[in-house]
């Protein structure tokens, strides 16, 4: 059995490199979660709600959500098999938006009349705006009520403090909010040497004590010769090394790429998450979103070259970029 320390460390690997999703996927957090831990002031969020069992034997048959403060425009995905309402009421304050005021909207969501076995999990869906309201680099609580055919699980503790939500034994699922995008730190800008054209630069946040980090980069040679990334560095890393990541079967398998990844003639390549990437390693301190971080990217033939990596959540899967808000607006108004 895979002790919890072995099981913490191996879910910080899983996050840094492939993201919330993955990691989330695994058992190593609380067992009424979102898949994705993180959501952006001002930004559309996708809340995938995950109810990993049911009630000791019993399968689920309810699940409601609570809305807390400074979380608007709230609109549930309809579910196959179960009823899904809403209870509205006022906000505990006005937000502005770009077509008005918000003053009440959804307050509860509920899910019922489905059934989902003890011994499997399943997503509710809920789509909302973050709003600047929400302070950034805090952590917003959605208490969550699961019932079940005997017996529920009340998911609505929330710690105090600096307590460790993880110490509580019905805790309530949160998103850590990362500040809005006009306040992040925007992509790093592009280097060019020789043939080769380096475009955005980034790299996952990571949790303290975090040994690995994820780096991801685009690069187009528009020479007439092949060359090869060999090498990546950033000073908060012992080293760095280029991987790949691939599923082989229901197996994901993560390698070294022998001899670096060429880059063809007229072709780019582009590191992202899922696939090929940049595996920054032996972390002396941890990296925050927001910030910059100098580096280097080693090529067989156009050698070192100095980069800016931009340090984005850690579930963000692309590089960081203003996000429109007239969808998000418009939702709010329609629940007005």
């Amino acid at each position: 059995m895979m002790s919890d320390s072995l099981r913490g460390a191996l879910c910080a690997a899983l996050l840094a490199i492939c993201g919330a999703p993955l990691a989330m996927s695994t058992p190593c957090f609380a067992h009424a979660v979102f898949e994705k831990g993180e959501a952006r002031q001002n930004s559309t969020f996708r809340a995938v709600l995950q109810i990993m069992h049911g009630c000791k034997g019993s399968p689920t048959t309810a699940v409601s959500v609570q809305i807390p403060d400074g979380v608007t425009g709230v609109r549930p995905l309809a579910k196959s098999g179960w009823t899904v309402a809403t209870e509205r009421g006022p906000y505990a304050e006005s937000y502005a938006s770009r077509r008005g005021t918000v003053s009440e909207g959804v307050k509860t969501i509920s899910w019922s009349g489905g059934k989902v076995p003890d011994d499997e999990f399943d997503e509710f869906v809920f789509l909302a705006r973050i709003t600047d309201k929400v302070a950034a680099n805090s952590t917003v609580f959605f208490p969550v009520v699961q019932s079940c055919e005997t017996g529920a699980f009340h998911w609505t503790q929330v710690p105090v403090g600096d307590a460790d939500p993880h110490a509580l034994s019905e805790p309530a699922p949160g998103l850590r909010i990362l500040a809005a995008a006009s306040e992040m730190a925007q992509a790093a800008p592009a280097a060019t040497v020789g043939a080769l054209h380096i475009e955005q630069p980034w790299i996952r946040a990571t949790p303290p004590g975090a040994q690995v980090a994820g780096g991801y980069v685009k690069i187009v040679n528009t020479g007439s010769e092949p060359d090869r990334l060999v090498a990546a560095a950033i000073p908060v890393a012992g080293r760095g090394e280029v991987h790949e990541m691939t599923m082989e079967g229901n197996v994901m398998k993560m390698r070294p790429v022998a001899g670096g990844i060429v880059i063809a003639p007229g072709a780019s390549v582009e590191l992202k998450p899922g696939g090929y990437h940049l595996m920054f390693m032996d972390l002396h301190s941890a990296l925050k979103p927001g910030e910059t971080v100098k580096g280097s990217l080693t090529f067989a033939k156009a050698g070192k070259v100095d980069v800016t990596f931009t340090v984005t959540g850690m579930g963000d899967t692309a590089p960081p970029a203003m996000e429109h808000m007239d969808h998000m607006d418009h939702m709010d108004h329609m629940n007005h």
